[in-house]
């Protein structure tokens, strides 16, 4: 890619070298930080960081798992990656019926889908990174090798979750060694990982073809998937592409294509612009406003979405717009989908010296997604087809042989009309994340916080959302203390069924870099719910 762009920097003298890195656990940051300091691009930055997350946060993303990513390049253009993948061949809905289920399950064999995080990872190096994966990968390698210190997130999943990992050879002796969860702080040991890594890295394409790619399809059909192994090879590619956009507060917003669910972002952005700048700040006719836009954007994703239907383009044009205002401004409710499910993912933001900055976001769907491993491989498999997609008739997200089930993964940046980066950003969170992005993003636009203070804010959730696993449980919208009595007494006036959470509970772990260019410097945050960290030079 070009490494022009006059617009960056600013300031030359002040923003020369000037690189930033945040993630969801210090390593992660750590790593990315150091690839940037070495000379390297923000994307040669994520993939370093991509696998360092599969080591530091196992329960959250992994090779087994999909992934997203947005990229602004140093002469404005920007583009996205998709990883995802398909169902079995042979997932139709027939199939699951005739064994009686009402919904996929979340769990096991059934519930996974063709990964596609390795070939996310292999495009974005073909396209863009400066170093070999075997360089970028190295520090993942040896963390595997030797352990990284158990934090109190993974020891908690590990333990919420012994009973299913036990059940797996695979996922017993990397996170329960001697039988039991890992203290905090000791090394957890992951040496079938650090294989598997160190043979990707010298060709990502023979997690799709050859010896892994069999052992991947034969266990899954052992355990009653119907995976033909045509559609492993036919995931190999990930999808390179134009970003969606839409506009904010007089900048404009860039977001990843289905089936992420980034065009939810961009629905309520268009709902919420202009009004939101009006309001006092987290105000209950805010916060109001925007869990109803929320909740818009899920009716809208469950009623006619699917990832091959172009159902969502009409949302986002003027007159359907329009119309949803109107509604919003009368009060008219949109009907209840599904519940928003608990999950786990995590994210990566990196800039560099050129202005190049890349939003990365990956997941296994659940904690520990299917709670079984590829065999010998310490490679965790995803439940994204039990969590994606639906057992409905007719409906464009029904489950059916290649098709991609529908993504809760989302990556965002904002530019000014110029081009130039303002903020890049991300979060994790299931259901969650397309909310929670909108409120960053108002945060910064509306409201002129920095990085961390909009990724500490208090935050707030509508329920429900439209999950697969789980449909048409009683809307609420749950709330973080710390917005306040009078705010939540609010709320409760105009209609709202208020749960208030605990005053950093709403779940997620957001990520922020801002571009400053009257002052000449970057700028970083990263979400206290979690053991994220920003660093930069």
């Amino acid at each position: 890619m070009t490494e022009r762009g006059p617009d960056w920097p600013a300031r030359p003298a002040a923003l020369s070298g000037e690189h930033m890195a945040a993630a969801s656990h210090p390593a992660v940051a750590a790593v990315g930080s150091q690839v940037l300091a070495g000379g390297g691009n923000a994307i040669d930055a994520t993939l370093a960081m991509a696998a360092m997350c599969w080591v530091a946060l196992p329960g959250q993303c992994g090779v087994g798992g999909d992934a997203f990513a947005l990229i602004r390049e140093p002469d404005g253009a920007v583009w996205t990656v998709g990883g995802s993948g398909f169902g079995p061949d042979g997932a139709d809905p027939g199939f699951y019926r005739e064994l009686g289920l009402p919904t996929i399950p979340l769990q096991g064999p059934l519930a996974v889908a063709v990964p596609g995080a390795m070939a996310a990872v292999a495009a974005l190096h073909a396209t863009g990174a400066t170093r070999p994966l075997s360089e970028l990968w190295l520090a993942a390698v040896r963390a595997a090798e030797r352990g990284l210190p158990c934090t109190a997130k993974t020891r908690a999943d590990i333990i919420e979750h012994a009973a299913d990992l036990a059940g797996d050879d695979g996922a017993r002796r990397s996170f329960l060694p001697g039988g039991r969860a890992p203290e905090t702080g000791k090394a957890l040991r992951q040496d079938q990982l650090a294989a598997s890594i160190r043979l990707l890295a010298a060709d990502p394409a023979a997690f799709y073809r050859g010896s892994l790619a069999e052992r991947a399809v034969s266990a899954l059909r052992a355990g009653g998937a119907p995976f033909s192994g045509q559609e492993w090879e036919a995931c190999g590619e990930a999808a390179i592409g134009p970003a969606l956009t839409g506009g904010y507060g007089g900048l404009v917003l860039h977001q990843t294509p289905p089936p992420s669910a980034g065009w939810m972002v961009v629905q309520q952005a268009a709902l919420c612009d202009g009004e939101l700048a009006g309001m006092p700040w987290l105000s209950a006719s805010a916060v109001h406003w925007l869990a109803a836009a929320a909740r818009r954007a899920f009716a809208d994703r469950y009623e006619r979405c699917g990832s091959d239907s172009p159902g969502w383009r009409e949302l986002l044009t003027a007159a359907a717009v329009a119309q949803a205002r109107r509604q919003l401004r009368a009060g008219v409710a949109a009907p209840a989908a599904g519940l928003v499910a608990d999950g786990d993912t995590t994210s990566t933001v990196a800039v560099d010296g050129h202005g190049r900055a890349v939003s990365f976001i990956h997941s296994l769907a659940f904690t520990f997604g299917a709670r079984m491993t590829i065999p010998g491989t310490g490679i965790m498999l995803n439940n994204r087809l039990g969590r994606g997609a639906y057992l409905l008739s007719g409906h464009p997200n029904e489950v059916r042989p290649r098709r991609r089930p529908l993504h809760t993964l989302n990556a965002w940046l904002l530019t000014d009309q110029a081009g130039r980066l303002r903020h890049v950003g991300n979060t994790p969170g299931g259901d969650g994340q397309v909310q929670w992005n909108m409120q960053l993003i108002s945060h910064l636009a509306d409201h002129g916080l920095d990085p961390q203070q909009a990724v500490s804010a208090p935050r707030f959730t509508a329920f429900p959302g439209s999950d697969a696993n789980v449909i048409g449980a009683p809307t609420e919208l749950r709330c973080e203390s710390r917005l306040g009595d009078a705010v939540l007494a609010g709320l409760r006036q105009l209609g709202e069924q208020v749960r208030t959470l605990g005053p950093w509970e709403a779940g997620g772990s957001a990520l922020v870099i801002s571009a400053d260019h009257d002052r000449g410097c970057l700028a970083g945050g990263a979400d206290p719910r979690q053991e994220g960290v920003a660093l930069g030079v």
